[in-house]
């Protein structure tokens, strides 16, 4: 359950979404290919899209045994309305058989020095070819990165751009990146005060109850089993409510003796093979933008800002941290990472969370005191959350003041 790392309170938000790669270094530039980097009709709302084409066509690279063809895409630079110290990506793309993805990004200080290129992971929707990954620890003088975030160094962070690199074997069709993105945030010195709610009426989505544990000891490849999957059970509860499970045919292989069994399946399609777990934030929002939704990683500031996402009826999933004590009536007593699915409000106020390390299905869902459970939320992860939405339920306007969610 627990995130590989701790991150502190967020203070600004830009998300930006943006087509695009970066010329390649140091790879060989043979034939050249035909993959392509191509945009959807329609991009989410929460999204700046820049002008698409096709990828500059850059030669052969070997990988994991592999020869494949490649070709590269680069952004212009982006610059959020606020400097930033943190940045999180997300993606939309669908990878063929024996196609994959890599997804890197620099970024410039207000100096207008510019860190390397960061790898932010190594992406694909199966894993039959790739085993997909993170790429460690990287760290310049400017920037480093934590698994799925890159972290400012010293300086303050005013602009990024990102570097995709399109792989494919031979004869093979080439993936196609839709949409691409980041949320920047800083943090502030402290928490803010318990948000009001914006409305005192009661709300709450019939979001299906699953727990991680009923899963324990199950497929311990992936992350160590049901006990570690709050992220992919949180994520398939999210699924289950928009009817965009996994397909029957693509868990036959997880025993039918196994309960929930699109759980485990979908653990597998989010677990990251560097890290060792399914917590990967953008890997978890990746697959499920592979299930005919629409979805990415952010940071919202308060509950009240999650709030709106609940009226329009759109679940939000939360990363929370507390100590023993910190948050009453939770199945879990301390945790340093773990991901609940908010769910509604009563008419105090207080979120109702399905919390996934309940024992059982019928367990999962809780009431969550407000302040509790917000200080978990902004303290633990700087409000992070994953937002998985389909056509029929599309973004709240956002407030005043907020440039993106």
């Amino acid at each position: 359950m627990a995130h590989p790392r701790v991150v502190v309170p967020v203070l600004g938000l830009a998300l930006v979404a943006v087509l695009l790669g970066l010329g390649s270094r140091g790879l060989s530039s043979r034939a050249p290919v035909t993959a392509e980097l191509t945009a959807t009709s329609t991009v989410p709302s929460s999204y700046r899209a820049l002008p698409v084409g096709a990828s500059t066509p850059s030669g052969t690279r070997r990988w994991g045994g592999r020869t494949y063809l490649y070709s590269t895409w680069t952004s212009a630079w982006v610059a959020p309305a606020h400097a930033f110290s943190q940045l999180v990506p997300s993606w939309t793309a669908t990878t063929p058989a024996g196609a994959w993805i890599q997804v890197l990004v620099q970024v410039r200080t207000s100096a207008g020095t510019v860190s390397s290129a960061k790898d932010l992971g190594r992406w694909s929707t199966g894993d039959g070819v790739l085993q997909r990954s993170s790429a460690g620890s990287q760290a310049d003088s400017i920037a480093r990165v934590a698994t799925d975030t890159l972290i400012a160094g010293t300086h303050p962070l005013t602009a990024y751009r990102f570097v995709l690199r399109l792989m494919r074997t031979r004869g093979r069709s080439a993936p196609v990146v839709h949409t691409i993105g980041a949320v920047t945030s800083t943090p502030p010195s402290i928490l803010p005060t318990t948000s009001v709610p914006l409305k005192r009426k009661a709300v709450s989505l019939a979001v299906p109850p699953y727990s991680q544990m009923i899963h324990r000891g199950q497929a311990p490849q992936y992350g160590g089993g049901g006990e570690a999957w709050c992220s992919p059970t949180s994520l398939s509860m999210v699924l289950g409510y928009y009817g965009r499970l996994p397909a029957a045919s693509s868990y036959t292989w997880v025993p039918r003796s196994y309960a929930d069994r699109w759980v485990d399946q979908v653990a597998r399609m989010t677990y990251d093979y560097a890290y060792r777990g399914t917590g990967n934030w953008p890997f978890n929002t990746g697959y499920a933008a592979t299930r005919g939704t629409s979805a990415f990683v952010t940071r919202l500031a308060s509950l009240r800002m999650a709030e709106r996402f609940i009226r329009v009826g759109i679940p939000v999933v939360t990363s929370i941290r507390f100590s023993r004590g910190q948050l009453s009536g939770a199945p879990i007593s301390a945790t340093n990472g773990h991901l609940v699915v908010l769910v509604g409000f009563t008419a105090t106020g207080n979120p109702i969370l399905n919390d996934p390390a309940a024992t059982s299905d019928g367990t999962v869902r809780h009431v969550y005191n407000r302040a509790q459970f917000e200080r978990a939320w902004l303290g633990g992860s700087d409000g992070m959350a994953y937002i998985v939405h389909d056509a029929k339920h599309p973004l709240p306007k956002r407030p005043a003041g907020v440039t993106a969610w």
